[in-house]
């Protein structure tokens, strides 16, 4: 009788585990959106900025990302053989787009001065560096 019941102990023990090992598996991702708000809250609570403050820089940051993402993704460098005029015209591209990238930052940082010190905005762009490369580390640990 005591086997059965430390038997039945064990596989509810297993059980339990078990379930709670595939709910972390299953852990959904973020949609960039989400991301990109948890990204603003993070900086905003780093830099210990007021409620006012922080909800219009999370507000801002956010339309800020989906003006970045409304550009597309960079132009892809090709690695087949091309032709001077292929190759020129990816560079066009590829400088286009850079160029279009900084106009949306310069246009947010004259929004950013708005209501942030220009250290402050330094800190920003700091944080949202060392955020993007955190994310980058992880993101090539998963794919190998």
């Amino acid at each position: 009788m005591k086997g059965i019941i430390r038997l039945l102990l064990l596989v509810a023990a297993l059980t339990t585990f078990c379930g709670m090992a595939s709910a972390q598996n299953s852990r959904q991702r973020l949609t960039r959106e989400q991301l990109a708000e948890v990204q603003a809250k993070h900086i905003a609570k780093e830099m210990a900025m007021d409620d006012a403050t922080s909800q219009r820089f999370i507000d801002t940051f956010c339309q800020f990302q989906r003006e970045i993402w409304a550009l597309g993704p960079r132009p892809k460098q090709s690695h087949r053989q091309m032709t001077d005029e292929e190759t020129e015209q990816v560079l066009k591209a590829r400088f286009a787009h850079s160029r279009k990238i900084l106009d949306l930052r310069q246009k947010y940082y004259g929004i950013y001065s708005e209501f942030l010190t220009q250290k402050q905005i330094q800190r920003v762009y700091e944080l949202e560096r060392q955020i993007m490369e955190r994310l980058s580390k992880r993101s090539k640990r998963t794919n190998r």
